[in-house]
């Protein structure tokens, strides 16, 4: 016998009232920025703290504007960091990941070595990167920070295309191959069209990753090459934090991961799911 209507009503309004909550409990550091940054700065100051105001984008104004700062160059060497090392990040671990699948090499040593890289702290690596960097001149470049990127995001990558691979039927390429195709033909033919959605996810996780870089960008910059995280910084001063700029500061510089998220995050699950589990 099921359930009369009302106590269907009322546990699904439980049910959203709890994922509303929650939500908000999560969300909530993300919020304070946001009202804060739509806040003047009296309103900020105010003691008791205000939640009822009349929005501003005068700490918007003053981010994209102040002529001390150049918030709009962080935004676009943000973006050139994360295409630079996404795209260096992909050509590299796909050759590599086919050649550990398909040709059995280094499956036992270079697999192990790259991945467990994620599992080292990074700042171990700030000290020789810097020393390096100095010696070879890319020290606050967007080159520098680029390559950076792209060793970040390796092991993602190649786990992530071995898992792809390794789902992969091989009688695909065999096939291929028994009517005289070689093996530059069958990754341009068979693999790479079929790697699509994986080469997107991939993509899509490099840029956020590499976006959201701060510790390097902040060893390893000082003006040409800042990226908006560490721009974002730049109103905290030794006069004291300018609380409504900052906060601004952080959403511009979050906006774009956090869209690109949103866009593709139903997207990125079933792709990694996909490929993920079995490698």
């Amino acid at each position: 016998m099921s359930a009369p209507r009302w106590q269907v009503l009322l546990l699904d309004g439980g049910r959203w009232l709890l994922l509303v909550v929650v939500a908000l409990v999560l969300n909530f550091p993300v919020l304070a920025t946001l009202l804060t940054s739509l806040k003047t700065t009296a309103d900020i100051s105010a003691s008791p703290p205000v939640w009822l105001f009349e929005p501003t984008l005068e700490h918007y104004r003053t981010v994209l504007t102040d002529p001390s700062l150049d918030f709009k160059r962080y935004l676009v060497n943000s973006t050139a960091i994360a295409l630079g090392g996404t795209a260096l990040a992909l050509a590299l671990s796909f050759p590599a990941a086919y050649a550990i699948v398909r040709c059995r090499i280094g499956g036992r040593s270079v697999l192990p070595l790259v991945t467990n890289l994620r599992a080292i702290p990074l700042i171990i690596f700030a000290i020789p990167f810097y020393l390096m960097y100095q010696l070879f001149g890319l020290l606050d470049t967007r080159t520098g920070l680029a390559l950076i990127a792209c060793i970040v995001n390796l092991p993602l990558a190649l786990i992530l295309f071995v898992g792809f691979l390794q789902d992969l039927p091989v009688e695909l390429e065999e096939a291929a191959r028994v009517d005289g195709a070689g093996t530059l033909s069958v990754l341009r033919y068979v693999v790479l069209p079929l790697a699509q959605p994986i080469f997107l996810a991939i993509a899509i996780l490099s840029f956020i990753y590499a976006w959201n870089e701060f510790l390097f960008g902040l060893i390893l910059t000082t003006k040409a090459a800042v990226p908006v995280t560490v721009g974002a910084t730049f109103f905290i001063t030794s006069w004291g934090v300018k609380w409504g700029a900052t906060a601004a500061a952080m959403v511009l510089s979050v906006l774009p991961p956090l869209l690109l998220g949103l866009f593709a995050y139903r997207y990125l699950g079933r792709v990694i799911s996909a490929g993920a589990l079995k490698g």
